[in-house]
C-alpha cells in the first residue's frame, strides 16, 4: 500500500524512506499582506482562507503551509507609542487571549476544517525581532541596530516581551488550532553592527524561545532562513536552532540541499528551486523543471528531502510547473 501524504511528508522529515519525493510550494493570498490587517478587516481573513481552498483544490498538496497574511502586525501599543529605545521598557505582553492570536488560532481552525485530516499543516511564523520592528512607529533599516547600540539592555526586555507572545500565539495554532508544528522564519538583521556576537547575546534568546515553546507541542516544526528579494544569511549562525527540517535560499546563499544537509546534521531539508519570475520554477517548461528537479535529487538524494523554493513562489505562477516538479520527482 502507498503512503499517505500524511505518511509520506512525515517519512521525509524523519529520514525515511518514502513512496516519492514530495513537494511543497506556498504564495500569498492577500494583494498586499505585509500592511493587510485582518484584526480591522473581518473580509481579510475570509479571503485568505478562499484563497488557501482554492489552491488546496486545484494542486492537492502534498502538505500545506498556511499563511498568516493580514496578521504581520504585531499590534501592541506600547509599541506603537515608542518614540525613543527607553521607551521599550514599557511595553507588556499582549497575553494569549488577545485577539491577535485567538484570531490566527481560529484561521488555523477553519482551514484544518477544510483539509480535514488528510495533510500536514505549518503555521507561518515570524521571528520576534522582525514582529517588533515592523510595529514601530519609525520603522527603517538602521533602526534595531541603533536601538541596540543605544540601550541594549531596553531593547532584549522589550524582544522579550514580544517573544513571549510569539511563543503563545505558536502553541494556541498547534494545540488549539490544530497546525502540525510551525514554519518559523528567522534572518540575519541587514546592519553590520549586528554581528554574529550580538545576534546570539539580543536577537537569538527571543527566537530560541519561540523555537521551544513550538517544540515543547509538537516534533514536526521546520525553520526557514529567509532570503526574501536576494537577503543573504549565515546558516552557521543557525545550527543549534532544534527544528525537524531546515529550508533556506539555495540560489541566493549558492548553497545546495547536499550542502545544507551537511551543515545542518543531515536533518530533512527543503527547497531546491528559486522563487522569483527569473527561475525555471515560474518560467521553465516541462522540460527543463523536469531536468532541475532530476538534477536536484541527483545531488541531494531521496531520503530526507521535500522539494520546494527559497521563499514563496509568485501568487500568479502557473500550477501546472508545480505539478511538473512532483511528476517529475514521482518518476
Amino acid at each position: 500500500m502507498s503512503q499517505t501524504k500524511k505518511e509520506l511528508v512525515q517519512a521525509a522529515l524523519n529520514n525515511q524512506p518514502v513512496d516519492r519525493v514530495p513537494v511543497g510550494f506556498w504564495f500569498h493570498y492577500l494583494a498586499d499582506e505585509s500592511n493587510a490587517n485582518a484584526l480591522a478587516d473581518p473580509n481579510l481573513g475570509r479571503q485568505n482562507i478562499a484563497g488557501h481552498r482554492a489552491f488546496y483544490e486545484r494542486f492537492d498538496p502534498d502538505f500545506v503551509k498556511i499563511m498568516s497574511d493580514g496578521y504581520f502586525i504585531y499590534p501592541n501599543e506600547g509599541l506603537q507609542k515608542v518614540t525613543s529605545v527607553q521607551d521599550l521598557r514599557n511595553i507588556r505582553p499582549l497575553g494569549p487571549n488577545h485577539p491577535w492570536i485567538e484570531k490566527q488560532v481560529e484561521l488555523v481552525k477553519n482551514l484544518q476544517d477544510i483539509f480535514g485530516n488528510e495533510v500536514l499543516t505549518f503555521y507561518n511564523i515570524f521571528a520576534p525581532a522582525r514582529y517588533l520592528e515592523w510595529s514601530l512607529p519609525t520603522y527603517g533599516k538602521d533602526l534595531l541596530g541603533d536601538f541596540i547600540a543605544e540601550n541594549k539592555e531596553a531593547f532584549k526586555a522589550a524582544l522579550a516581551v514580544v517573544a513571549e507572545d510569539v511563543a503563545s500565539l505558536s502553541q494556541g495554532i498547534i494545540k488549539a488550532g490544530g497546525a502540525d508544528g510551525i514554519y518559523f522564519s528567522v534572518q540575519n538583521i541587514d546592519d553590520s553592527r549586528i554581528t554574529n556576537s550580538v545576534y546570539k547575546d539580543v536577537i537569538e534568546p527571543g527566537e530560541q524561545a519561540v523555537l521551544a515553546a513550538a517544540n515543547e507541542v509538537s516534533d514536526n516544526n521546520i525553520l526557514h532562513i529567509c532570503g526574501y528579494e536576494g537577503h543573504h544569511n549565515n546558516l552557521s549562525w543557525y545550527t543549534d536552532y532544534k527544528a525537524k527540517a531546515y529550508n533556506w535560499a539555495v540560489k541566493v546563499e549558492n548553497i545546495s540541499l547536499e550542502a545544507g544537509k551537511k551543515i545542518f546534521a543531515g536533518k530533512a531539508v527543503i527547497g531546491g528551486f528559486g522563487n522569483t519570475k527569473d527561475d525555471v520554477l515560474y518560467n521553465g517548461t516541462e522540460k527543463s523543471i523536469a531536468d532541475e528537479t532530476a538534477k536536484i535529487l541527483q545531488n541531494t538524494g531521496r531520503t530526507g528531502v521535500i522539494l520546494g523554493a527559497d521563499c514563496t513562489v509568485p501568487s500568479n505562477i502557473d500550477l501546472k510547473h508545480l505539478e511538473w516538479v512532483r511528476q517529475a520527482a514521482r518518476s
